[in-house]
């Protein structure tokens, strides 16, 4: 209805829906507190021995997190024997689902031939074959997570090029060493100006010092990389960035962006690192390079690659990759683990095929389009986007281009969807900054069931 302040009447349906919102995530929350009373125990045990009692800061829950007991295909149970159909995804690792049988053959003989070894196997070369030719690549080298893998990429780089500086994208997370540990969520008041972002570090604890190593660039403007490489263009090693923006929602570059990227850094003798920890192995077989048909200079990958165990990879041109044999420090005891190797063999060339692509577009066009439509039939400011086993809905009507587009989302109409998805047994990622990842054991009832019970809240929320 409009006002006289508001003659569209858009300010007084938005705030509406924020108030609606509060409402439901009162009662919500209410609801999933009293369902998760031994998750509740579980974190008063936890937080003895564990800062905000996780092993990671990312599974921290408010007031506490749920603590899951098991998982089964595309289900998990928490330790109050509640049921979920999983659309967390481990944060997007749990692309085969849980507990496939391939995969659990797969480890199975491997736990019985011998876990570790920190020597070279047979499966770790038949693993490195397999990415090279999946992705394009020349050489790879193995890590243990994105994190490792993005820290080697920017060392093998700055080896590479003798430089030191580093390009990044305003609002992307990059793993938490340093070095990118900069501009990943800064606050609107914090930003700088448009043309220049301001380098801001995300955690204490980071020398003040590592700031003038790490330069910030907005996301969708080759305009402004290209700025900044023609004033400080011979100090800097390499750019890294999500070829797709996968932790505000997801954000897909627009048309010729990547390839402008990429010509730019070739122009300047610059490494093109693209950060496929979250796009490899979910938006397409061959990741975003393939998607978006663009080949990086070196490429990182880690979650959806190794069948739900703790490995990573990264790799790329032979010319780059053969610094680590002279000169560029590249190790870790458990690189290229058998176990982990073996399960990620078995989830690339058994599970993963190009039929199970085929399988997740279809499920992934599914659930979007019946998010879509709630939305739209509620008039809901949001909208949908759908990469196939990666989707999202993100609260904010437009898509975004940026991570400043971002910032415009309303958080609180996802701090209500959460608990209701929760409450109704969907289990999701506890962040509006987060994705859906869907697995080849989902099945179309699920995302039907999914579809049924964000229709509900949207319908709720609407009243």
């Amino acid at each position: 209805m409009a006002t006289t302040s508001d003659p569209t009447g858009l300010v007084t349906h938005s705030d509406r829906l924020s108030a609606r919102a509060a409402e439901l995530s009162y009662v919500e929350m209410a609801a999933l507190l009293e369902r998760t009373e031994t998750s509740k125990a579980m974190y008063e045990r936890a937080v003895e021995h564990l800062p905000l009692g996780v092993p990671s800061s990312f599974q921290a829950g408010d007031p506490y997190p749920i603590y899951v007991d098991r998982g089964q295909a595309a289900k998990v149970w928490d330790v109050d024997d509640n049921e979920y159909l999983d659309f967390h995804g481990g944060f997007g690792v749990g692309i085969a689902g849980h507990a496939h049988p391939k995969i659990v053959e797969a480890v199975t003989l491997a736990v019985q031939s011998g876990t570790h070894f920190a020597a070279p196997t047979p499966v770790t070369v038949a693993l490195a074959e397999e990415i090279c030719r999946r992705f394009d690549l020349d050489k790879v080298r193995f890590a243990n997570s994105g994190t490792e893998a993005t820290m080697d990429a920017i060392r093998v780089a700055r080896a590479a090029t003798g430089r030191d500086v580093v390009v990044k994208v305003e609002g992307s997370y990059h793993g938490h060493h340093d070095t990118v540990m900069f501009s990943v969520l800064p606050n609107a008041d914090a930003l700088g100006g448009r043309d220049m972002p301001t380098t801001m570090p995300m955690s204490a604890g980071i020398p003040a010092d590592m700031a003038k190593y790490t330069l910030v660039v907005p996301f969708n403007d080759a305009a402004a990389f290209e700025a900044l490489l023609a004033e400080r263009g011979d100090e800097v090693a390499c750019l890294i960035l999500e070829p797709v923006m996968m932790n505000i929602g997801i954000v897909e570059p627009e048309p010729g962006y990547l390839q402008a990227l990429k010509d730019l850094c070739e122009r300047h003798g610059v490494v093109l690192i693209f950060d496929e920890v979250k796009s490899g192995a979910t938006v397409a077989e061959g990741g975003a390079g393939m998607r978006y048909g663009v080949r990086p200079h070196l490429a990182c990958f880690a979650k959806a690659l190794f069948g739900g165990t703790p490995g990573a990879a990264f790799g790329g041109d032979d010319a780059i990759m053969d610094v680590i044999g002279h000169g560029a420090a590249q190790m870790g005891t458990f690189n290229g683990n058998p176990l982990v190797a073996a399960a990620g063999l078995a989830s690339m060339t058994q599970v993963m095929t190009p039929g199970a692509y085929a399988y997740l577009a279809d499920l992934g066009a599914r659930l979007s389009a019946g998010c879509q439509a709630a939305i739209e039939a509620n008039g809901i400011p949001a909208h949908t986007v759908d990469l196939g086993a990666k989707g999202c809905v993100s609260f904010r009507k437009e898509r975004s281009r940026n991570y400043r587009d971002f910032l415009a989302t309303k958080p609180e109409l996802f701090g209500a969807a959460f608990p209701w998805a929760i409450n109704r047994g969907i289990f999701m990622t506890p962040g509006d900054e987060e994705q859906w990842t869907l697995s080849v054991q989902h099945t179309t009832d699920d995302v039907d069931r999914y579809v049924e019970v964000f229709s509900s809240f949207c319908e709720s929320l609407a009243s």
